[in-house]
């Protein structure tokens, strides 16, 4: 089972929903990074359940303890290991699913492969593993912070609940000003309102992330299988309930002629090379061009609804499934620090991947 992340700045993540914690391992950070034991407990605390009534009500303070790799605030260039204890599990919530496969879940997929399965909030495939790359993300942050590379996601979709503003229409300061983590907050009270009927049904709804990263400069990525864009798209589809990845025009792009798509250059008032549009989402060649890198995530419907449905058990006999336990009706508001966090990774790797291709 592949639970590990980059070629130079590396992440190992481990632990279950239900077991007695989780956490993960970082390889190859740099030596001398202030080490924000606040700031990584923020970005764990924009994750954590228990927000408001539209996420989960499973209640974890998601209070991290390092184990190495620090000395006096900073890294000290050996592997970093932090570990967030599981407070709240409730496993008798799942004992009716112990043999029986809930749609569109990991279930049965990891039952055919592995001939075993956790099924104590589905082990190693729930989302709660997420708050361990939340947390090597938050450093990756801090790192690429000292270089001046902001990275902000928001929502943007909710169901057919759009929000119509490009990103630099918006002050993404105010993304967390409200629960669903939509800078605008017209659109936000709609979304939110939306997400709590939805949960008042007993079903789910999916939507759209966007993200936007500044200050990257041009040269970061790599020719053919390594593209930034390619990396970017892993690690987001790597996201549970991921579903989709574009970036710059995506799939708006094919209804532009090239004439109309093309971003031409022109030498700025700094005296850099720049372009006049940014279509390609600040990538071109899989490279960054030094232009804002932009892309969308779209994320599915939550698979565990309050509701019945049919299914088969692990006998091939049909089954009603019953949702039980505690979920978000909708995973978008809980994600945007996760889309970040796997951002920040790519480009920490990245980063450190640029300066060893350097001559000396």
């Amino acid at each position: 089972m592949s639970s590990t992340y980059g070629k130079i700045f590396k992440i190992s993540t481990f632990g279950e929903s239900h077991g007695k914690a989780i956490g993960v391992v970082i390889d190859g950070c740099p030596a001398g990074i202030e080490f924000d034991e606040n700031f990584i407990q923020n970005e764990l605390d924009r994750r954590k359940p228990g927000q408001s009534r539209i996420t989960t009500q499973r209640k974890e303070s998601d209070e991290f303890q390092v184990l190495s790799g620090v000395f006096e605030g900073k890294t000290t260039g050996t592997p970093i290991a932090m570990v967030i204890p599981n407070e709240d599990q409730r496993s008798k919530d799942y004992s009716h699913i112990s043999t029986q496969f809930r749609p569109s879940h990991a279930d049965y997929t990891y039952t055919a492969k592995y001939g075993i399965r956790d099924y104590r909030g589905g082990g190693r495939s729930s989302a709660r593993e997420t708050a361990a790359r939340v947390a090597a993300g938050a450093l990756a942050k801090i790192f690429l912070g000292s270089h001046k590379i902001t990275i902000q996601a928001y929502v943007s979709q909710v169901g057919k609940l759009k929000l119509n503003k490009q990103y630099w229409e918006l002050d993404l300061s105010k993304t967390d000003d409200n629960a669903v983590r939509c800078p605008d907050e017209t659109i936000a009270q709609q979304m939110f309102d939306y997400i709590d009927e939805t949960r008042k049904k007993g079903d789910s709804i999916g939507g759209i992330i966007t993200c936007v990263i500044k200050g990257v400069p041009v040269g970061w990525g790599e020719p053919v299988f390594d593209k930034l864009h390619a990396e970017l798209g892993k690690a987001m589809l790597g996201i549970n309930a991921v579903k989709g990845f574009e970036y710059g025009s995506g799939f708006d792009g094919i209804e532009l002629y090239g004439s109309q798509h093309n971003d031409t250059f022109f030498v700025g008032e700094d005296g850099k090379v720049h372009t006049k549009t940014n279509l390609s989402g600040g990538i071109q060649g899989g490279i960054s061009n030094g232009e804002d890198i932009y892309f969308k995530v779209a994320f599915k419907p939550v698979a565990t609804i309050m509701q019945d449905q049919d299914s088969v058990n692990e006998a091939g006999e049909k089954v009603i499934v019953s949702g039980k336990g505690r979920h978000d009706p909708c995973v978008l508001p809980r994600a945007v620090p996760i889309v970040e966090a796997m951002a920040a990774l790519v480009l920490a790797d990245f980063s450190l991947r640029a300066k060893s291709n350097k001559i000396s």
